[in-house]
């Protein structure tokens, strides 16, 4: 009843103001209540989205955020590893600077093998020690080794190792300081292939932080083929095997 009363009250002071205007405007116009522009539903919506936005997301301990800030350093550093290492693939470099990057590493290449070369020989009584990148090795004539992947070359290419850094034999030892100049050792590539699988594993306790991952590091298998810049003394058999040495076993005089 209430109601009522405040609406026919409404209505009669509406027609005394409608009365005195010259615009005849409807009862039904003036009781229909008008959505007022300043607090109106599309104008509330940027700002509500601006607030669900900006809205900050608080965790209940302090190991979330900890792994939230190491996630984000660990892709950071994953993803400056994959752009550098596609860097250097669509990178095209010239001759000379294959040539540069070769040498710095410790060979050089010579071209493919061709059928008509015999490189492979018989074994010789000669041993080197060269350097490939950061590792050594010691090297005879039909040794195989595997180095790390090496660039601008492919199977079946004749490579020369420059880095020697010892020469030895049954004659006599060459020790370079810390190269020789004038030694060489001569290598065929025979295949590119991956190493076993290694896992890498990273824990940091009371922080939900465990990361696992494989890397298959790629090698370059070499065979060597001959060893320059020392004397090689050839083995005299005399058209017989060389037997072994064999001890007599000692007589021990029996007590009397």
């Amino acid at each position: 009843m209430a109601h009522r009363r405040c609406l026919q009250s409404l209505a009669r002071h509406a027609t005394a103001l409608l009365l005195k205007k010259a615009t005849p405007i409807s009862t039904f116009e003036v009781l229909t209540p008008k959505p007022n522009r300043a607090i109106t539903i599309p104008d509330l919506e940027p700002s509500w989205w601006t607030f669900r936005s900006h809205s900050r997301h608080f965790s209940s301990s302090k190991s979330d955020d900890s792994e939230n800030e190491v996630g984000m350093e660990d892709s950071s550093d994953g993803e400056a590893e994959n752009d550098e290492a596609t860097s250097d693939l669509d990178r095209h470099y010239s001759p000379e600077e294959k040539e540069v990057e070769a040498a710095a590493i410790g060979y050089k290449v010579l071209g493919p093998l061709q059928r008509s070369d015999r490189v492979f020989k018989e074994y010789e009584p000669a041993f080197a020690v060269v350097q490939i990148g950061s590792h050594q090795f010691k090297v005879s004539n039909g040794d195989c080794i595997f180095t790390e992947r090496l660039k601008f070359c492919e199977v079946n290419d004749k490579l020369i190792l420059n880095k020697v850094l010892l020469l030895g034999s049954p004659t006599q030892t060459i020790i370079g300081r810390p190269i020789l100049p004038d030694a060489a050792v001569h290598a065929v590539v025979e295949e590119h292939a991956l190493d076993a699988k290694v896992i890498i594993f990273k824990k940091k306790r009371r922080k939900n932080y465990r990361r696992t991952k494989g890397h298959r590091q790629e090698l370059t298998k070499l065979r060597i083929t001959d060893i320059e810049g020392i004397e090689k003394s050839e083995i005299k058999t005399n058209g017989k095997p060389l037997k072994a040495a064999v001890k007599k076993p000692e007589k021990i005089a029996a007590p009397a």
